[in-house]
């Protein structure tokens, strides 16, 4: 009976981790027969919870109900944990945004409608505090990572820095936070490559489209990755630095969103940045206040030397 017991947890856990399940693989997963699998089935739905047959692929999916599987919150307490995690993931509790997201499109996949009326009522009457520059907005991350976690592609409508809006399509692969803000990395299907995308510029279409085979993510550092992508590769320049510092102390002035920082050494750190302009990269570099060699590019180099005798000229 206990192993029952922990078999149909672990099934309610794998029902929630995404959409649709074939039967094949929960027995899979469960490392049991399929007719196991039906028998378990079965059980759950004789507790109450509102599992689904879905077409096509013969499987399952967990519905909404009046419980909340796994842990069978009350109504209070599900309003508490869905607004607590709406204002985690809007940033004020620094280092787990992405985990409230996560939990917060596992949380409403399963609310009943009762609840989220409530929850809506609740968020329509509080008022936040001004928060320095554009926020992304909880409904739109939650939809994001429900696509991310069912694989599904993603159609939003997408304001670029300068204006101008476009129709995109793509497979979203992660969400990344900043500290500041949220970004989307996915492959642009139109496109044919990847892209980031940041989620306070888009606008989610619905329906969502076909599912899809996840792709393998341009860079296993996705952090790295994104703060490359954010800070470097956008500009006309994009340059490359020895600081003598370390990477750590490095970061206390210098943030992902303007550059990005790899360790050399305990002593050393690349940093690598963008601009339009060299007199506002060479400026950016020099005013941290560390030490720094110039590598590339070449033009950068030469615009350093002559900014620097300038710059002795001025105080001879």
């Amino acid at each position: 009976m206990r192993e029952t017991s922990a078999r149909l947890l672990r099934l309610l856990s794998l029902l929630q981790t995404r959409r649709d399940w074939s039967g094949a693989e929960l027995a899979e997963r469960l490392d049991v027969t399929p007719r196991t699998v039906r028998r378990d089935i079965e059980r759950l739905r004789a507790l109450g919870y509102p599992v689904l047959a879905t077409a096509g692929i013969a499987g399952y999916r967990l519905g909404a109900g009046a419980d909340l599987p796994p842990l069978l919150l009350d109504d209070d307490e599900a309003v508490a944990v869905a607004m607590g995690l709406r204002t985690a993931a809007g940033g004020s509790i620094t280092g787990i945004e992405e985990t409230s997201v996560r939990a917060l499109a596992k949380l409403e996949q399963v609310l009943p409608s009762r609840l989220r009326h409530r929850i809506n009522a609740l968020r329509s009457a509080t008022v936040p505090l001004a928060n320095t520059g554009p926020t992304a907005d909880p409904d739109t991350l939650t939809a994001i990572a429900a696509a991310v976690r069912d694989s599904v592609r993603l159609r939003f409508g997408y304001r670029a820095h300068d204006g101008t809006e476009s129709f995109r399509t793509t497979e979203p692969h992660r969400l990344v936070h900043t500290g500041r803000r949220w970004y989307l990395v996915g492959w642009d299907v139109d496109r044919a490559d990847w892209r980031t995308y940041r989620v306070d510029r888009l606008d989610p279409r619905t329906p969502t489209g076909p599912r899809f085979t996840p792709r393998t993510p341009p860079d296993p550092d996705l952090g790295g990755y994104t703060s490359r992508a954010i800070s470097t590769s956008a500009y006309r320049y994009q340059g490359r630095f020895t600081l003598y510092v370390s990477a750590e102390t490095a970061a206390e002035r210098i943030a992902p969103t303007t550059a990005a920082l790899e360790s050399i050494d305990e002593h050393s750190c690349t940093l690598r940045a963008g601009a339009d302009s060299l007199d506002e990269l060479a400026i950016y570099v020099a005013g941290k206040g560390f030490g720094f060699r110039v590598h590339e590019p070449p033009e950068l180099v030469d615009h350093v030397r002559t900014l620097a005798a300038r710059l002795g000229g001025a105080v001879d």
